[in-house]
């Protein structure tokens, strides 16, 4: 077997704003696989200045990724623990080359009979103006479940844009997420939360910065409306400390983005511990490209979660992969009359 890694740069239609900043670019990597004449392909999802294996070292342990590969997938998951992004490449990877077609990786009532995966319609940060068309537009595709970003923009406009939804649509039209990746100050998060309250949220991802384990243990304990956490299981690796977290902080939600969290492996063992302890939790792309996009969504279907999952970011990218995931209606769906519009020698 022989493998190589390969960088890929997509480029946003347009700026793309959270609290942490706007992005115009998002860096990928893709290990393919050669063996026997077939071809495999995963993609290392990173996302500089968020992931845990955000390090110096990252390219030069893709290529000792490459040259162990003859490992095979389990070994080298467990010795890529550090490098969440790389262990969901490989696992991809292994799988796309073991697949009759390396981008049918999960069959299903998804990929086979139209069955669609219902998800979020996601509002990025700007000001309110750029902010109302998207939530405008969001209607209009016929969601009913809307994430917002907040926390960059003046609060009380984030008030009214939330007051905007909930005066034309009642909690059991639109169902509102707000992420607030860490922006609210740890002495005002309560009283935002109770100000947040008023609309009737569906819930609240990390409202405070990671690593504040014990006030963001008081947080899900006092608040008005549920918590999610997301940035706060990034990095945390070893099974027990997965479970010590959940058991201090006792959130009423975690949202699992499989590049962050170690592929499909160590998305499962966040599941497992979330569901022994009574903990919801959704499925979240990380604005991976069409390739990853298909992986996480052909294997979400197989979970059956009927919660709207967090899939939606295909169409963000002006140098995306044409592939058969189309959203409409406010739903993820697979049309197999769409072929794919990559070939391996795009990526050389």
């Amino acid at each position: 077997m022989k493998a190589t890694y390969h960088k890929y740069i997509l480029d946003f239609k347009r700026p793309s704003g959270t609290s942490r900043g706007v992005m115009t670019q998002k860096e990928t990597w893709f290990i393919v696989l050669e063996k026997n004449g077939k071809k495999g392909i995963g993609e290392c999802g990173i996302l500089r200045g968020l992931s845990a294996d955000d390090r110096p070292d990252y390219e030069e342990k893709l290529q000792w990724t490459c040259d162990n590969i003859h490992l095979g997938k389990e070994a080298l998951w467990n010795a890529l623990l550090e490098f969440p992004s790389i262990q969901f490449g490989v696992e991809m990877a292994f799988r796309s080359l073991d697949s009759e077609d390396p981008f049918l990786l999960f069959p299903s009532a998804f990929t086979n009979e139209g069955k669609p995966i219902v998800i979020n319609g996601l509002v990025w940060m700007g000001d309110e103006g750029f902010m109302m068309d998207q939530i405008n537009e969001k209607i209009k595709q016929g969601f009913t479940c809307i994430k917002l970003k907040i926390g960059a923009i003046d609060f009380d406009k984030e008030l009214q844009l939330l007051r905007f939804i909930r005066t034309h649509f009642p909690p059991n039209k639109m169902e509102i997420r707000v992420d607030a990746n860490g922006a609210f100050d740890l002495n005002k998060a309560l009283d935002k939360l109770h100000q947040l309250s008023e609309f009737k949220l569906h819930s609240i991802e990390q409202p405070i910065q990671k690593n504040n384990t014990d006030r963001m243990t008081e947080l899900c304990k006092t608040t008005p409306f549920p918590i999610a956490l997301d940035e706060e299981l990034i990095g945390v690796f070893a099974l027990e400390d997965k479970e010590a977290l959940l058991q201090k902080i006792k959130p009423q939600y975690i949202i699992l983005k499989p590049s962050f969290v170690g592929g499909f492996k160590g998305t499962m063992e966040w599941i497992m511990l979330a569901e022994k302890y009574e903990i919801g939790w959704w499925i979240t792309s990380a604005l991976e490209s069409n390739i990853g996009l298909n992986a996480i969504a052909q294997w979400t279907y197989l979970l059956h979660n009927a919660m709207p999952q967090g899939l939606g970011t295909g169409a963000l990218y002006t140098n995306n992969f044409d592939c058969p995931l189309t959203v409409s209606e406010g739903k993820l769906w697979y049309d197999q009359n769409v072929d794919w519009g990559f070939d391996f020698d795009m990526l050389s």
